[in-house]
């Protein structure tokens, strides 16, 4: 069977995408990934090997450019739909994002069966107009049902890719370039970087410098910031590797004592694969504030800290980092919070049951429609009991 996925837009778009396009291709299909023309995506999708990569000319919605937004949702319907002619999908997958709803609303036009994956907790506005016709929605956080138009959902967990799991810590510093048996700080703001953690950490560099020497810094800043932060670790005398970007984010995830970084649904799924302690500050511009929601979610749960970028102070980000670094108990709580947040078969089980409902419509039978009851609390058999993502 044919697939197709919409996954472009943002890393935490085409990631997701990605690990259940694996799954897919690992059972025998063929599959069409759609993405934007972005850096990220083109960037992110050289390792897709075996899979078909179209772009579409989509771009996103911004205040002032409705006309831009309408002429792009028009020409990538109608590309989509063209190039969906020549082989209809089975179904179509859609991960949210200004890239989703042009080829969904293509691929069921031509008879495919639809379905979204919602990693926030609060959902976008694709995903939120697409929830009307979609036949199921698979969901990161089961607060994210309350917003959707459908009672078909499954809380499946953010697919990861299969790199993201727990790695030898020495090992990944090595190949890194940083000592192994010094603590490590991961400082990453998404794939653009963040100007606001930048500026918070290398304010809060001066104090922790003086008191934790044997500290060791990995700092993802961004291209716009990767000068200034470099600056301020040579002039504080600390050890740091600083990047603009960083793809093989598995090593520094693995290499990390304790991360700081923004609160994306996808980053928090490979923060839990991983198993890394984090102090979360949430991007305060994000639509409906869904990062700061999806901080919140982790921080009641003990498996991260959160603060708020506005109000946040270079003494609380100091103490909270000591904390998680140094206090044993505190980093262990933590770890044990965060493997209640792993879902290590979502990809799996998504691309299962795209595969079982596209089988079912292949050989209908009177009792074989795709239920219409709510389905919750599901989230992959090697998920712990009491999983903060498991309903009752």
């Amino acid at each position: 069977m044919r697939m197709a996925i919409a996954c472009g837009g943002t890393g935490g778009h085409l990631f997701p995408g990605l690990a259940v396009a694996e799954e897919l291709r690992a059972r025998g299909c063929r599959v069409t990934l759609l993405i934007s023309p972005k850096e990220v995506d083109q960037q992110g999708v050289k390792g897709a090997v075996g899979m078909e990569i179209l772009t579409l000319p989509a771009v996103a919605l911004k205040r002032g450019g409705e006309v831009a937004f309408l002429r792009g949702f028009i020409r990538s319907y109608r590309s989509a739909r063209r190039h969906f002619q020549l082989e209809p999908p089975a179904a179509a997958l859609a991960m949210g994002g200004f890239t989703s709803a042009p080829p969904i609303l293509a691929a069921r036009s031509l008879g495919a069966l639809s379905f979204l994956h919602e990693s926030n907790s609060v959902p976008g506005r694709a995903n939120r107009w697409l929830s009307w016709i979609a036949d199921r929605a698979f969901l990161g956080f089961p607060s994210a049902a309350q917003r959707l138009h459908t009672a078909r959902v499954t809380v499946s967990g953010t697919p990861v890719r299969a790199q993201f799991q727990p790695r030898e810590a020495a090992t990944c510093r090595t190949a890194l370039g940083l000592d192994p048996r010094r603590p490590v700080v991961l400082v990453m703001g998404g794939s653009q970087g963040a100007s606001g953690i930048n500026n918070l950490v290398m304010n809060t560099l001066p104090g922790l410098t003086r008191e934790e020497r044997t500290w060791q810094w990995f700092h993802l800043a961004g291209s716009a910031d990767v000068s200034t932060v470099r600056s301020a670790y040579a002039q504080a005398g600390t050890d740091a590797v600083v990047h603009p970007f960083f793809a093989a984010m598995e090593l520094a995830l693995g290499a990390a004592t304790v991360a700081v970084g923004r609160a994306g649904a996808s980053s928090l799924a490979e923060l839990a694969a991983v198993g890394v302690p984090t102090v979360l500050i949430p991007y305060p511009a994000a639509t409906d504030d869904h990062q700061w929601h999806n901080a919140r979610a982790f921080e009641t749960t003990d498996a991260a800290r959160a603060l708020d970028q506005k109000s946040a102070t270079p003494s609380a980000l100091a103490s909270a980092l000591r904390d998680l670094a140094v206090e044993g108990e505190a980093r262990a709580r933590m770890q044990t919070a965060l493997a209640r947040w792993r879902a290590p078969a979502a990809a799996r089980d998504i691309a299962e049951a795209i595969i079982e409902a596209c089988g079912r419509r292949a050989r209908p039978r009177a009792d074989d429609s795709i239920p219409k009851t709510v389905t919750k609390g599901f989230v992959g058999k090697h998920n712990p009991p009491g999983c903060p993502l498991t309903t009752s």
